[in-house]
């Protein structure tokens, strides 16, 4: 069910928004569309706050949110939209727009006006407001269009004696909000999680010695598809062997071999919001001695990190927990020397494992939301959504790393909602026991 379906749904986060500023007027310019090559564009996505705020998929727009005023009809803002003009020719070619009465009608915009009528109209809009919330930086242009309006609003404010509105960046308060899910935002986020979980599993089933990794990706992607994700979360990592050891990897375009492992970070994306899971498996059908010793801690590791998630648990304490379990492992099969408190505190285990933990997850792969409030790092609440994955990796150049564990990388990722009672692992259908990875592969 897309959310632009549920009523009164993006009215409702609109009202949240301006409750927290009040007297705000938000300017949100939609994400442009970008040339590949001379007459064909990139795929377009919307930019994540203008369609949680909107539910608008076109470029070439501006969502403005302003306080009700005298034009009240019973909400607390006004809702803006700039638009595209329908066009029959263009339509032809490219798809039909809503224009502004599909803006009004569709998406419940109070007011709906042509692009180009923006320039015009915005600074009429900031009249009366304490504060203006736009980011800067982002599109030059763009940032030129809104700071000519608020030259013209500090114009019309003549001998009045008023200060200028203060510009400030909304993505702070947005980003807020996007941080809780509601539950039709967490059923989208399951659907998308369990289209993930297939692929992986599918991926399992397939993968065999002398394929490419691009035919795994293509194999991930035809899945998400067929089941309704309409575009990937994030750029797919399909890694074999050594490729592994690089956490970004993206040439995706090695043949996979027997004795290696191949490690998948992909997650399919459905009406906006993502999954992003990591699974580490044989290309052929067992794990060496060396990958399945180095597997087990990892995956031990990554469990009762995910066993520790509930209401009042703070990041760094997962983080640490890793640590200290990834720590001990490696001391015991004699990759790190010492103690096990002074390699953690001196940041010794970064040599296998160089990344954090966890980071939020929704809209976007690696999702809004703040990580430290009032300068300290911020307890888990009932409503967020995040990640564990802890990892291994021996980097090709390491050749004081015994040879049973030499070019291995591996790594474990599930996506976790906090609930108020602890949490549910919305990809616990990716399987991920050795027990369960093998029996996929006979």
């Amino acid at each position: 069910m897309l959310l632009s379906h549920v009523p009164g749904y993006f009215k409702q986060r609109r009202e949240t928004l301006l409750e927290k500023a009040p007297g705000s007027v938000f300017i949100f310019p939609a994400n442009e569309e970008v040339l590949r090559n001379p007459d064909v564009h990139y795929p377009f996505r919307q930019e994540s706050h203008f369609q949680y705020l909107s539910g608008f998929d076109e470029p070439e727009s501006f969502l403005v949110l302003a306080p009700a005023g005298s034009q009240s009809t019973g909400s607390k803002h006004r809702m803006v939209l700039f638009v595209r003009r329908r066009d029959p020719e263009k339509e032809m070619w490219e798809g039909e727009r809503y224009g502004t009465d599909g803006a009004k009608q569709v998406f419940g915009a109070d007011e709906a006006y042509a692009i180009d009528e923006f320039d015009q109209r915005l600074p009429d809009l900031l009249k009366g407001s304490e504060r203006i919330y736009y980011r800067m930086g982002l599109h030059q242009a763009t940032d030129q269009r809104v700071l000519a309006a608020v030259e013209s609003h500090r114009r019309s404010l003549g001998r009045s004696g008023k200060s200028l509105p203060p510009l400030h960046d909304p993505n702070e308060l947005v980003g807020e909000l996007r941080l809780f899910k509601s539950a039709e935002e967490i059923e989208l986020l399951r659907k998308a999680c369990r289209i993930t979980a297939l692929a992986h599993k599918t991926a399992m089933r397939e993968v065999r010695p002398g394929m490419n990794e691009y035919e795994v990706e293509a194999l991930v992607d035809y899945v998400f598809r067929k089941y309704g994700c309409q575009r990937v979360g994030y750029g797919s990592i399909v890694a074999g062997g050594r490729n592994a050891t690089c956490l970004h990897y993206r040439s995706n375009n090695e043949e996979l071999r027997e004795g290696d492992l191949i490690l998948i970070d992909a997650g399919g994306e459905h009406d906006y919001y993502t999954s992003d899971i990591t699974r580490t498996f044989p290309v052929g059908k067992s794990f060496t001695d060396g990958q399945a010793k180095l597997y087990e801690l990892v995956l031990g590791v990554q469990k009762s990190a995910v066993a520790m998630i509930r209401p009042g648990i703070r990041l760094p304490d997962i983080h640490k927990h890793v640590c200290e379990g990834l720590t001990e492992g490696l001391l015991s099969l004699g990759l790190l020397q010492g103690s096990r408190d002074e390699i953690v505190k001196g940041l010794g285990y970064r040599r296998f494992y160089p990344h954090n933990t966890s980071h939020w997850l929704g809209m976007d792969v690696h999702d809004v939301g703040l990580y430290l409030k009032n300068g300290e790092p911020r307890v888990l609440e009932p409503g967020m959504c995040l990640t564990v994955e802890p990892g291994f990796y021996s980097q090709p150049g390491d050749t004081a790393v015994p040879a049973e564990f030499q070019k291995i990388g591996i790594r474990i990722e599930d996506d976790i909602l906090v609930t108020p009672m602890g949490h549910e692992n919305l990809t616990a259908d990716a399987p991920k026991e050795i027990s369960e990875i093998l029996a996929m592969k006979k």
